[in-house]
């Protein structure tokens, strides 16, 4: 009996067999979806334009420079780096800076926010669920759990 629990136990504990692909993701999320639902101040799953505009003035405030009122290049790619999680995330700092003067202002930044949440708000209520904020996708054809066909 005692052998036949040893053997049980190590089947059960034992590791999934090497190069089994782990299947592709199907839902996903834009870095900045990701912030947008982290402005969520009240907990309650949902995000307003009143909690993402104070949202985002809060963490542009712990960019380096934000006490100036436009911070650069380099300290958006620090807030960036801070907030989306990755410097490269988008937005770019070129898409923020509407004006073209190589710095970015709280508004600009607020701006195209209010550009992403208009676009995630998919039912136009004025508020956003994470069910807006997840993309989802099908896997390309002929890719099942990203095995492709040899051909």
């Amino acid at each position: 009996m005692l052998l036949v629990l040893a053997l049980l136990q190590a089947i059960v504990a034992a590791p999934p067999p090497a190069g089994t692909p782990q299947p592709p993701a199907t839902i996903f999320a834009e870095p900045a979806a990701l912030f947008i639902a982290a402005c969520d101040a009240n907990g309650d799953g949902r995000v307003t334009q009143a909690e993402l505009t104070a949202g985002i003035a809060r963490s542009y405030a712990t960019a380096e420079g934000a006490a100036t009122g436009s911070i650069g290049y380099i300290a958006f790619a620090d807030w960036a780096q801070a907030w989306l999680g990755d410097r490269n995330a988008l937005p770019s700092p070129f898409e923020v800076d509407r004006d073209g003067d190589n710095r970015i202002t709280l508004a600009e930044l607020q701006a195209r926010f209010a550009q992403f949440f208009t676009r995630f708000d998919r039912d136009k209520d004025g508020v956003l669920t994470r069910a807006e904020l997840i993309t989802i996708r099908g896997a390309p054809a002929g890719d099942r759990y990203g095995i492709r066909k040899k051909r």
